[in-house]
């Protein structure tokens, strides 16, 4: 099954639109985006395929860290990580009609 993972590293500096550039390219690999452009966070929204959502947790931090290496990224901890399957039933969103 095909899951989306979000993660976030918060840190002590403002990261530039360089290193997201370069962090972007990096998770593309992975189907992924990357995020943090003026903030003292950085992320990214990786899709993995996993038997269940711990499985793609762990697959999801591995990539997310392999990528922070592989664009020279600041080594921050995760302190956001959030999971969802491509078949999770998804509520309307108020005022949206069907």
């Amino acid at each position: 099954m095909r899951y989306s993972v979000s993660l976030r590293a918060e840190g002590d500096r403002v990261i530039e639109l360089a290193e997201v550039v370069e962090f972007a390219d990096a998770v593309a690999i992975h189907s992924g985006i990357a995020s943090g452009v003026n903030t003292m966070s950085y992320g990214a929204q990786l899709v993995v395929e996993a038997t269940d959502s711990d499985s793609a947790v762990k697959s999801a931090v591995e990539l997310f860290n392999n990528s922070v290496q592989r664009a020279s990224m600041p080594v921050w901890p995760i302190t956001e990580v959030e999971v969802l399957a491509e078949d999770d039933d998804y509520e309307e969103y108020p005022g949206e009609s069907e």
